[in-house]
């Protein structure tokens, strides 16, 4: 099952709707333009295998490319809209893409990119014309719209967010199966979480992310309709949930915390009864933030812990996670253990790095390094991050290992105080890291984006550092806090903290207030 079946069946449904800009496409035209582009690559000499790059904000043309390029048997690399044009450059050379694709909004990054990738021999604007570049619905006006001949099933190449260094490929091995293959997410998606063609699913995130595009595309094998946001807003997601009558969305806890931290009465002006499935993942969730969503929107939550690299997925619904409160599931691939700096297992309850038995074998492309990195001993993968099962099974995530504060030779996980300080009424978002201490090696720093910039203060910082100490214990909370308008964080949900780290390299760094 894939577009290609619905183009037959039910051409005229409607696979995407855009928003709020209210732009359609039917399974027959999404059929269609991903045809003629596949038409286009085999006649520029991509082949299985090969890679193209894909670098556009949230358009169809986007998807129009990546289906062109699953159904051809390639690799694509969807490439974050908000990188710079070196940080593209460096995921194009790496990834080793043969062609680009990008948006008038974004060829003038792609240009300054592209000045320093001699592999890519072809490029292209999907919408429109840009010099220097080829006009995609110039160059397919005249390919066929019906399927290639060697039409196989490819593969996404993605990219890590790059929150603790430079973007690391995740590279899948293509089995170049019959199009219309069941893949895993499509699966999960019409097993686990009950979508059928009658679904409507929103999606509020970039499609350059894992879980959104993944989660679309198949979507679209199974027959229903995305609705794609362009940006997220928390009023405009309550708005699109009410108009369609959403079953299925999925968002990352950051958008948890912007929806709550509306008025009550905008918040209760929106029927949100139609769904059925809010999955989230990406980020632990504040158990507060997770109760007062469970309460606003029914027990509909459905969290999972997984990765780009596919090697385990975790999953729970709301019933089980309420008896076990701050759990991210129990495993649904691969198992689970807890292993200690030296591959050891460690007891239920004690924290250590969390590995996976038995899930996708992947590789960091073109870094032997870094995938030896990922494997214990016994030849488990991680994701790195730090956790810890209770005796039920259920895993419990405590923090990114990268992210660990030692102090006083103390481990402080900031997860813990994350989680806290978003919850304080005057808070949208924080970001805690350890900086430099002349006696005990590290000290906690938060960062914070008030609710309101007008409140930041000397006054709001002690009222925040005395909030952490009358939850937390001392030597965990911030020992001063510094306030900006917007933390530098990714719209997955994902925190830039290297980007604040680096700030504070340096003794003497001026505080960000």
């Amino acid at each position: 099952m894939y577009p290609g079946t619905y183009a037959i069946t039910d051409p005229n449904k409607l696979a995407i709707i855009m928003e709020p800009t209210g732009r359609k496409i039917t399974y027959k035209e999404l059929d269609s333009y991903s045809n003629k582009i596949a038409h286009l690559l085999r006649e520029k000499g991509v082949k299985p295998g090969d890679v193209i790059a894909i670098f556009t904000e949230n358009i169809p043309e986007f998807l129009f490319v990546a289906w062109a390029a699953q159904r051809s048997g390639l690799y694509y690399t969807a490439i974050s809209s908000r990188l710079s044009h070196e940080e593209v450059s460096y995921i194009v050379n790496d990834s080793g893409a043969k062609a680009f694709f990008t948006s008038l909004d974004k060829a003038g990054v792609a240009n300054q990119a592209l000045a320093d990738c001699p592999n890519v021999k072809s490029k292209y604007v999907v919408n429109g014309e840009f010099e220097g570049f080829l006009s995609l619905p110039e160059e397919i006006v005249s390919m066929p719209s019906t399927k290639i001949k060697d039409e196989v099933e490819g593969c996404d190449l993605l990219y890590s967010s790059g929150t603790t260094g430079r973007p690391k490929g995740v590279k899948l091995p293509i089995k170049f199966t019959e199009i219309g293959t069941a893949i895993s997410v499509q699966m999960l998606l019409g097993g686990l979480y009950g979508a059928n063609s009658n679904s409507i699913y929103l999606s509020p995130a970039p499609l350059y992310h894992a879980a959104p595009l993944r989660f679309t595309m198949a979507m679209q094998r199974i027959g229903g309709t995305s609705i794609i946001m362009e940006h997220f807003d928390p009023i405009g997601y309550l708005k699109l949930i009410e108009k369609y009558h959403v079953t299925h969305t999925q968002v990352v806890p950051t958008m948890f915390v912007r929806l709550l931290k509306l008025e009550e009465s905008a918040r209760n002006e929106y029927d949100v009864s139609s769904l059925r499935y809010v999955i989230h993942a990406a980020a632990p969730c504040p158990v507060p933030v997770k109760k007062d969503m469970i309460n606003w929107f029914g027990p509909v939550l459905y969290e999972y812990y997984a990765g780009t690299e596919g090697n385990g997925f975790v999953s729970t619904d709301s019933y089980d996670w309420l008896k076990h409160e701050g759990s991210v599931g129990r495993p649904l691939l691969g198992k689970i253990h807890i292993l200690d700096e030296n591959s050891n297992e460690l007891e239920t309850g004690v924290d250590g790095i969390v590995y996976f038995e038995g899930g996708n074998n992947f590789e960091y492309l073109n870094d032997k390094k870094k995938t030896a990195e990922s494997r214990s001993k016994q030849g488990y993968s991680t994701l790195g991050d730090v956790g810890h099962l209770d005796s039920d099974g259920f895993l419990y995530l405590t923090d990114r290992l990268s992210y660990m504060i030692i102090s006083g030779g103390v481990n402080i996980y900031p997860q813990e105080v994350e989680n806290l300080l978003v919850t304080h009424p005057k808070v949208l978002d924080v970001a805690v890291f350890g900086i430099p201490d002349p006696d005990f090696g590290e000290q906690v720093k938060a960062v914070v984006q008030p609710l309101d910039m007008s409140d930041a203060s000397k006054e709001l910082e002690e009222e925040l550092i005395s909030f952490c100490k009358s939850h937390l214990a001392s030597f965990k909370c911030p020992k001063s806090v510094d306030f900006e308008a917007e933390l530098p964080r990714h719209p997955t949900g994902k925190l830039y903290k290297r980007l604040l780290v680096d700030r504070y390299k340096s003794a003497g760094q001026p505080a960000i207030n």
